[in-house]
């Protein structure tokens, strides 16, 4: 636990907020508008929260200046345009760093390896030939570096992460637990009845600021690099095949499989336990919602889904039936019906606007 306390004017400056109130207020840590006592700070983001922060017992609260004024409970506020954003800062003011600095003596490192000296290597982490590994990084213990692999400043790398195939990662890189960067490629040719291995020749570029979950699969790519741009962000238990290209900025969450030569664009968003099938391309600004099965190139931005949300067993069943008589209706037929469907439904539209 954290124990180091702020005043609030302190905390404001560093999201650049207007601070209102007992600006000496010591602050201890950040709590949700339920949990938090007089010692904490929260923050308030919208109007369905008005009512609980005004029952909070938080010391101060992040708000806008629209939601301040809803606010009559309390007198201690940092006033922001985006109180989820200082937020977002402020937990790495409160977070709890890792101090330790140096090599453990368990650690197995070959004598080409470039350590920093203010990095630190856990217990049991073994360190192959000609890597690198910068400045303040710091790698959690049993951690596996094979030959080549470079890893750049201010990267956290968490305990039983396997980094090989020459992997290069860039800045401010986070790798957690039991996550595979690296590793062979699922590129097999089939011949007579037989599937012959092809060597996976490629390496991983992972650029700086990406985040990567627990229990990942990165594989390298077979011929060219697999790579994941600037600031991509993958949740846990997701799958990035050979050759695969992410854009900048783009995030991907729980259980998605990405095939190989996929290529995604920047600032997308995929969905929990989508699929997207090997050598598509992916415009940029694209969200998938989740469960999204892709088979086919999307080459505009928007919002696509494939997967058909909850409800009831009996209806469920309902529309598969449906569905399947659907299949069995000649194209054309269902284009005139869906084109006078929606003539019904903008006549109707229209009756409304004439009655109001």
């Amino acid at each position: 636990m954290n124990h180091q306390q702020l005043q609030l004017a302190d905390l404001a400056r560093l999201v650049q907020g207007e601070c209102i109130g007992q600006t000496d207020l010591r602050l201890s840590a950040l709590a949700s508008l339920e949990q938090a006592t007089s010692h904490d700070l929260a923050f308030v983001n919208a109007d369905k929260y008005v009512e609980p922060a005004n029952q909070s017992q938080a010391g101060a609260l992040i708000v806008t200046a629209e939601l301040k004024q809803q606010i009559t409970s309390h007198q201690n506020f940092i006033v922001v345009a985006n109180p989820y954003l200082a937020f977002a800062i402020l937990t790495h003011v409160f977070e709890k760093k890792h101090r330790q600095r140096g090599i453990e003596s368990t650690a197995q490192i070959h004598p080409s390896a470039v350590i920093a000296d203010d990095a630190y290597i856990g217990h049991y982490v073994v360190i192959g030939e000609h890597c690198v590994v910068g400045a303040n990084t710091i790698v959690q213990a049993h951690v596996q570096i094979d030959d080549d692999v470079e890893i750049g400043q201010d990267c956290f790398i968490d305990s039983h992460v396997t980094l090989t195939g020459a992997a290069k990662i860039g800045n401010r890189v986070r790798i957690h637990a039991n996550s595979v960067i690296g590793s062979e490629g699922f590129g097999f040719a089939p011949y007579q009845g037989k599937w012959h291995r092809i060597a996976q020749l490629g390496s991983v570029c992972i650029e700086d600021d990406v985040r990567i979950g627990s229990n990942c699969s990165v594989d390298r790519g077979a011929l060219d690099d697999t790579i994941l741009q600037q600031g991509v962000i993958i949740d846990n238990l997701v799958q990035i095949a050979h050759n695969v290209k992410i854009g900048a900025h783009t995030a991907i969450a729980a259980k998605t499989a990405v095939a190989g030569s996929v290529s995604i664009g920047k600032n997308c968003i995929i969905g929990g336990a989508s699929a997207i099938s090997g050598h598509l391309n992916i415009a940029d600004n694209v969200t998938l919602t989740g469960m999204s099965m892709v088979t086919n190139n999307i080459s505009e931005a928007g919002k696509y889904s494939s997967g058909i949300g909850l409800f009831e067993n009996q209806k469920w069943k309902r529309t598969v039936v449906r569905l399947r008589q659907l299949a069995d209706v000649p194209l054309t037929q269902v284009i005139k019906r869906l084109d006078h469907m929606q003539s019904q439904i903008e006549s109707i539209e229209s009756t409304f606007k004439l009655r109001k």
